[in-house]
């Protein structure tokens, strides 16, 4: 199995993804949440760190561009093939409403006309490697029908299917029958995203749909960081279940303070580096003993110091 490192945003930075590559089963893939066209301009200070070659040295990375302007999508996959990048990946999948009004993201899905003229200009105007993550519709289901038949008319490197509606958010269970019409109809390559979130979830995946090599994993290896190596252990041995479970605390723990530093270093002050690691450890704290009395430490933090030791008390439960 390939396994890719979904995009989230203000959680998988360049920073997240360089100490995840360095401590635990390196991904196949990084992608680097979107970004939003900007042609007047090049990139920003903080997209160039993103982006730039020098700081994730060794990983596989692919942008991923928020648009629904193809000219302007064009204009982006230029400035990043000045970078070296000879992949990009669409985002037809953010479900976040804020995006979804201005027909971007899961919102484009509504509109298969413009969405197909879009592909149409992109495909035709470059010649690198472009991959789709779409979810199977904005508003039912039923619309994947329609989408997925825009999707075939085109070579994709690989269609990354989300399989629930953007009205679905993520509160409902992955529509897996969608998948199966992907799997069954899809004349590109497919890659699996969605609610997997212990060894059992892709255990169960593998067994449904055996031809899926590819997965994309998103808030289930942001909790649980061994993810990948506890999914492999479990396809080796049949029939074993496993519990998401940390593997190593000591490893853990220096992965965990190298991302909190390195965000220190790049902050004025300490509140920007304190606000991404309590956001990061709204994920992080489904695999540990529960502890509403640590984890509210955590989050009320307001320095360095108080939020350390939480961290420590919390470390020390394993």
């Amino acid at each position: 199995m390939q396994y890719y490192l979904a995009p989230l945003e203000g959680i998988t930075t360049q920073i997240y993804r360089t100490a995840y590559h360095k401590y635990f089963r390196p991904m196949d893939k990084y992608f680097i949440p979107f970004l939003v066209p900007h042609t007047k301009k090049g990139f920003s200070v903080k997209e160039i760190r993103e982006l730039s070659p020098e700081n994730q040295e060794g990983l596989y990375v692919v942008p991923q561009i928020l648009s629904n302007n193809g000219e302007d999508t064009l204009d982006t996959i230029r400035k990043l093939q000045e970078y070296g990048y000879k992949e990009v990946n669409l985002n037809f999948g953010c479900p976040s409403k804020t995006v979804v009004s201005k027909y971007r993201g899961s919102g484009f899905l509504a509109k298969p006309e413009e969405l197909d003229r879009y592909l149409d200009t992109v495909m035709k105007g470059t010649k690198i490697r472009v991959s789709v993550k779409t979810r199977i519709g904005r508003d039912e289901p039923e619309e994947f029908h329609r989408l997925l038949c825009i999707y075939n008319q085109y070579p994709l490197q690989e269609l990354i299917v989300h399989p629930r509606t953007q009205k679905d958010f993520y509160g409902k269970t992955p529509r897996w029958e969608y998948f199966a019409y992907a799997v069954k109809e899809s004349k590109n390559p497919l890659c699996y995203n969605g609610d997997i979130f212990t060894p059992e979830d892709g255990k169960r995946l593998e067994e449904q749909f055996p031809k899926i090599e590819k997965l994309m994993l998103g808030r289930g290896v942001i909790a649980n960081p061994f993810l990948t190596e506890l999914m492999e252990k479990s396809s080796e041995e049949p029939g074993t279940a496993r519990q998401p479970q940390v593997m190593n605390k000591n490893l853990l723990r220096e992965f965990h303070d190298e991302v909190y530093d390195n965000y220190r270093k790049i902050s004025s002050g300490d509140l920007p580096a304190l606000f991404k690691m309590k956001e990061l450890w709204t994920y992080m704290l489904k695999i540990f003993p529960e502890d509403k009395k640590l984890a509210k430490k955590i989050k009320k933090a307001e320095s360095p110091a108080h939020f350390l030791n939480a961290v420590a008390e919390l470390f020390a439960l394993l």
